[in-house]
């Protein structure tokens, strides 16, 4: 897989398809049919349906989310015959792609970008994590990173990534698919710090969500797919790395490496916290 197919991947066809009416979102199944990579109509309408049967499941009416529509298409010389289609929210996507054969590679994309639009979205209604002001919500990221890094950490193990040097290397597939291809290394440098300090405690809250996402977002994706050795352990690092990216792109955001960097680091927030904490 080429580094251009990586950093435009096929969740950039599902935005393009995407339809509004009077202010609402939608996507067509039949489009969406041929994205997802199912040859035929027959095939593709039984994901649909076990997609329904899951918003059913989940409490919700399958006929807010699945809408059932005829559409008029050419059949040669003239010719038109009704065919039927489903008009599809955003959310009936995402029960589909979860639905899918996620043999096919396009499917296990879409899980991982639903997945990491899903905990982005769950980041921005939380109403108390919004309250909180930007050193807070620094030194909240960075505890919540530092637990998920640890269970990345397990689950590379378990997918052949051993030595601390296997890690090592690992861990800079992640950050190269996220960076644009700057490494550990690289990103320390751009950010001017001094050897002893390390990039994560020099990032702001946005970036260390960025950086949150890549990690459980990877995390899930070895275990998902079954990973078993670590070249294929850094690779799937990298390309959930670069979906991260492309997604911030798509979202009009800043790309990492040119957020700026805070003055002050995550140990001396967290010097400053507990020292208020101990004067109340």
């Amino acid at each position: 897989m080429s580094n251009k197919q990586l950093t435009q991947p096929e969740h950039t066809s599902f935005e393009s398809l995407k339809h509004e009416s009077e202010g609402a979102e939608f996507w067509y199944a039949r489009e969406l049919q041929t994205v997802l990579d199912y040859s035929t109509w027959d095939k593709f309408e039984r994901v649909i349906k076990k997609a329904i049967t899951a918003c059913e499941g989940s409490g919700q009416s399958s006929e807010d989310h699945f809408s059932q529509v005829g559409k008029m298409v050419d059949i040669g010389s003239g010719a038109k015959r009704t065919t039927r289609d489903y008009q599809l929210s955003r959310y009936a996507c995402y029960l589909i792609v979860q639905n899918g054969d996620a043999s096919k590679p396009v499917i296990a994309n879409g899980q991982t970008y639903f997945a990491i639009q899903t905990r982005r979205q769950e980041l921005q209604d939380d109403t108390g994590f919004q309250q909180l002001n930007e050193d807070q919500k620094r030194l909240m990221l960075r505890n919540e990173l530092a637990d998920h890094n640890k269970q990345l950490a397990a689950a590379a193990r378990d997918a052949g990534v051993e030595s601390g040097l296997d890690y090592a290397i690992f861990q800079n597939h992640g950050y190269k698919g996220l960076y644009g291809g700057l490494d550990n290394k690289a990103i320390h440098q751009h950010k001017g710090l001094k050897k002893s300090q390390k990039i994560l405690d020099h990032m702001g809250s946005t970036e260390l969500a960025a950086n949150l996402f890549r990690a459980t977002q990877t995390e899930e994706k070895l275990k998902r797919d079954q990973v078993a050795n670590k070249r294929q352990a850094n690779q799937t690092h990298f390309e959930v790395g670069a979906k991260v990216r492309a997604t911030i792109e798509e979202l009009g955001g800043t790309m990492p490496e040119d957020l700026p960097t805070p003055e002050k680091g995550i140990p001396q927030l967290a010097r400053a916290q507990k020292k208020l904490e101990g004067d109340q």
